[in-house]
């Protein structure tokens, strides 16, 4: 019953998902209404709702796009089932955009097997990393898919490997200015965002424990049956699942590495790992076992969002 609704791309399916994203977002919000008095804190909100609702859609034309999957809204409703692993996530600013901003890179890099204006996404997607990187430090790490892609499609001409260096310097300058303007303490600030911390010990309550544990059994699912169908797949499209592989594992890296870690930080993984799922659940199958695919995924974000409330 599940996969019939969302079997399809309709303008009710993205309907429903965005009025489901308002629904858990207000219900996360409102555990503390502090905010609400407040107009800054009000136009912040909606500016992060803005966003999340930005990442959403942009998650599925990289998906449609390239065509990593059908004309359904399955892609659209994992990213939401995926999004609800981690619910202090929809009041992390700075975390929501840099996956923006991520979201933006992958876009070009994905598109780069086209060979279509390949200099210009290159250099556009390493200017999105360094920016993101200017709101999660480790982001950066992201700048490793820019040369992933360089050498899947272009890795003749020496120039496309000089294009991200000067993309760092642009936003490297912008930044300096930015400091210099506004007077921060740009090396305080970066001192403190290159900090590591491989401890994972950071959880208040046995519910991100679970949540945790949850989605890495998840992950592991459809990354195996990614791995073990690819040959299957149109060659035209493996180099484009390489790169979405490729940024899954670069976002669990992140979520390792960084200093202050929390689930939240595994955000950076949830649209590969959408785009991976939404692959499987296409696949030729019986339909009950993509209903219980469906099913459990269903039950398991439900539960972990509302025990973290």
């Amino acid at each position: 019953m599940i996969t019939s609704v969302f079997k399809k791309s309709t303008p009710l399916n993205f309907s429903l998902v965005v009025f489901l994203i308002l629904v858990f977002f207000f219900l996360f919000q409102i555990q503390d209404l502090a905010w609400t008095n407040s107009l800054v804190l009000i136009l912040e909100k909606i500016g992060l709702l803005t966003i999340l609702l930005a990442s959403v859609f942009i998650t599925n034309f990289i998906s449609k796009k390239n065509g990593l999957s059908k004309d359904s809204s399955y892609i659209i409703l994992f990213y939401l089932l995926f999004l609800l692993f981690f619910p202090t996530f929809l009041g992390n600013t700075n975390l929501l955009l840099a996956n923006f901003f991520l979201l933006l890179a992958l876009r070009r890099l994905i598109s780069l097997q086209s060979l279509k204006a390949s200099k210009e996404k290159i250099f556009d997607a390493s200017l999105w990393i360094f920016a993101a990187s200017l709101f999660h430090f480790w982001s950066i790490l992201y700048i490793v898919l820019v040369f992933i892609s360089i050498i899947f499609h272009v890795s003749r001409d020496y120039r496309n490997w000089i294009l991200p260096f000067i993309a760092l310097v642009v936003v490297g300058t912008i930044f300096t200015f930015f400091s210099l303007v506004f007077d921060l303490n740009s090396i305080e600030y970066i001192s403190r965002s290159v900090k590591t911390n491989f401890e994972i010990n950071y959880f208040t309550n046995n519910y991100q424990n679970g949540a945790l544990s949850i989605y890495a059994t998840v992950a592991l699912f459809f990354i195996i049956s990614m791995f073990s169908t690819l040959s299957n797949r149109p060659q035209i499209l493996h180099s484009s699942y390489k790169k979405i592989i490729a940024s899954f594992f670069i976002g669990v890296l992140i979520f390792l590495v960084s200093a202050n870690k929390s689930n939240d930080l595994l955000v950076f993984t949830i649209t590969p790992l959408a785009i991976l799922a939404s692959s499987h659940i296409e696949m030729p199958q019986l339909k009950l076992k993509q209903e219980m695919v469906l099913t459990v995924l269903i039950v398991c974000s439900l539960f972990a969002f509302f025990s973290q409330l």
